[in-house]
């Protein structure tokens, strides 16, 4: 007889117990910690400061940032967020501020999409449809450099919603704890990135 919901649990409470671990491990300096620590979260990490930023090499720089700051303040780390959502929000935050550094050096003003004044109103599509799914959207290679584009022009904190739930499949409650947000806030940013990516890749296709 098999009980699945008693070995999701167990795994649930094994990975809590490893995260633990590795936790104590690097509050006490051990440099394999910290390398094992780069090893499992890095890609993750340079994914979510890509998807914000969309300068793979600027990316890297700001996952580098990171990590420093995480061997320096894990000793403030109390356990309460969780390791990975504690490493999220730092990476969020540390795109959000290169962002707001490239604004103020190159005076760049952020393009924001308006919405159509023709009158004609545009309900949003099923957003767990197979045709319209941003995820599906992202993963054609032939909307690629369109949807980069699109995704660049959305407000800063409603890319990192977008990014943290499609790119890195973090649930609402996490996205929550991460940006440190409602998650009605959260529901309510991801469905105007939805809405307005779909928007402007249908009429880019008109």
């Amino acid at each position: 007889m098999n009980f699945p919901s008693i070995t999701v649990s167990n795994n649930v409470k094994a990975n809590k117990h490893a995260e633990h671990l590795l936790v104590e491990r690097l509050k006490h300096g051990n440099e394999d910690a910290f390398v094992s620590l780069i090893r499992q979260y890095r890609a993750d990490l340079v994914n979510v400061a890509y998807g914000i930023t969309s300068d793979r090499e600027e990316s890297q720089d700001i996952v580098q940032e990171v990590f420093i700051k995480v061997y320096r303040n894990i000793h403030s780390f109390n356990e309460k967020s969780g390791l990975r959502t504690w490493l999220y929000r730092i990476t969020v935050n540390q795109s959000l501020n290169q962002l707001r550094k490239w604004k103020r050096r190159f005076n760049w003003q952020h393009r924001s999409l308006t919405e159509e004044t023709s009158g004609e109103t545009i309900n949003p599509p099923e957003l767990g449809s197979e045709k319209f799914s941003p995820s599906n959207l992202y993963e054609e290679k032939e909307f690629a450099l369109r949807f980069e584009e699109q995704l660049k022009a959305l407000p800063q904190k409603t890319r990192a919603v977008f990014v943290l739930r499609e790119n890195q499949g973090l649930s609402y409650d996490e996205i929550a704890r991460v940006l440190n947000i409602k998650r009605g806030t959260v529901s309510s940013r991801l469905y105007h990135a939805r809405l307005k990516l779909i928007k402007a890749l249908l009429k880019g296709e008109s």
